[in-house]
């Protein structure tokens, strides 16, 4: 998967809001110039506030432009950390991650489809449903993630059981 740039990706979303990069900077609450250094890649990793920020005025979730920097949760080539840290996990550890890994995604789509019934509330003011909107993606993210991380602990959990079952016949 080749790495977008973020800077390019929040200057697209901008101008497809009709944007431009003062008037971002502005509602943002950083300075135009910082504002173009990201947008030119000469900021590489932006500050995750700021980024929480601008994903508030354009239409880029917050989580993918976390990830686009290598800074995200999800499972990429871009986050080699946390896949190595689950591929090496054994025993009640492995079997601990695999339980809490599908117990939130479980959770998760409880919480989803909650949210996703109330989002029609004729009551709820635009920023909450906007708010409500933002936590699905969120959730949504999270599911993808953890799912990611279920199949590697399902490699691990099938590797672990064939050399037990050979340590069995060993013996």
């Amino acid at each position: 998967m080749p790495k977008k740039n973020i800077g390019e990706e929040i200057a697209k979303a901008r101008e497809n809001k009709g944007l431009s990069q003062r008037q971002l900077a502005n509602a943002v609450g950083i300075s135009n110039a910082a504002l173009s250094k990201i947008e030119s890649g000469e900021t590489e990793i932006p500050n995750p506030k700021i980024l929480k920020k601008i994903s508030k005025h354009i239409d880029l979730n917050y989580n993918d432009m976390m990830s686009m920097v290598g800074l995200g949760t999800q499972i990429t080539t871009l986050n080699p950390f946390i896949r190595n840290y689950y591929e090496h996990l054994k025993g009640d550890k492995l079997e601990d991650a695999w339980v809490m890994a599908k117990s939130s995604i479980d959770n998760n789509k409880l919480m989803i489809k909650n949210l996703t019934d109330n989002i029609s509330n004729e009551n709820l003011s635009e920023e909450e449903k906007e708010t409500i909107i933002e936590t699905i993606q969120d959730l949504e993210y999270q599911n993808t993630t953890n799912e990611l991380i279920i199949e590697i602990l399902d490699e691990n959990r099938l590797k672990e059981a064939k050399k037990n079952a050979k340590n069995k016949n060993v013996l």
